[in-house]
């Protein structure tokens, strides 16, 4: 079933789905919004939980999704909203710098079981001239997406906010964060890094 709407988040859902690993029991999405990735990930994993601060969005999510999916209205940073250690599958979509970096990276791998899988789709801001080059030529790409996929919409009520981190200091603190973790910078103004949390017992 096609997307009911596309955005840059959206389109990087494929990625995320991509990365979820076989057998995954129990999956977390991180800011879920509407739940359009929740219910993506009912798909790939036995469980799946959606949480958001925001009431509107978990509204619209629990209107629009299936009685197997659970919503949460919580904050994902508050040790006592969500069970630690449990998730064998943690996304977060354009969630990471709605809070201070390290508090934000801290609160995502609490929340992962041992041996489990971190996606994190981020954002960042230009600063260097090959940032201003690398955002440029996803412009084309973008009203590309745009035109076929009948424009670049996003729930109702969805809070937005700018990231407070380049290009560099993203790529520099993830790497300092999540040892090993696997990053990339995409065309659509965003990159993900995926990490694996380390079995109970090892490195």
């Amino acid at each position: 079933m096609p997307d009911p709407y596309w955005n840059h988040n959206v389109h990087y859902h494929r990625l995320v789905l991509d990365a979820v690993p076989e057998g995954c029991g129990e999956a977390l999405d991180v800011g879920c919004g509407d739940g359009l990735l929740a219910r993506k990930l009912a798909e790939r994993a036995a469980s799946v939980t959606g949480v958001d601060r925001s009431p509107e969005m978990i509204r619209q999510a629990r209107a629009a999704s299936p009685g197997t999916l659970t919503f949460l209205e919580a904050d994902y940073l508050d040790g006592r909203a969500l069970p630690e250690g449990t998730y064998d599958f943690v996304s977060a979509v354009a969630v990471v710098h709605h809070a201070p970096f390290e508090d934000a990276l801290d609160g995502l791998v609490r929340l992962l079981a041992p041996g489990g899988r971190l996606v994190i789709v981020g954002m960042a801001y230009n600063r260097t001239a090959l940032d201003w080059v690398i955002s440029g030529c996803g412009v084309p790409a973008s009203l590309l997406m745009r035109k076929l996929r009948g424009g670049k919409r996003s729930p109702a009520g969805m809070p937005m906010e700018d990231s407070a981190m380049h290009w560099g200091e993203a790529r520099r603190a993830t790497r300092h964060l999540l040892p090993g973790r696997r990053y990339r910078r995409w065309l659509l103004w965003r990159y993900t890094a995926v990490w694996d949390k380390p079995e109970e017992g090892g490195p």
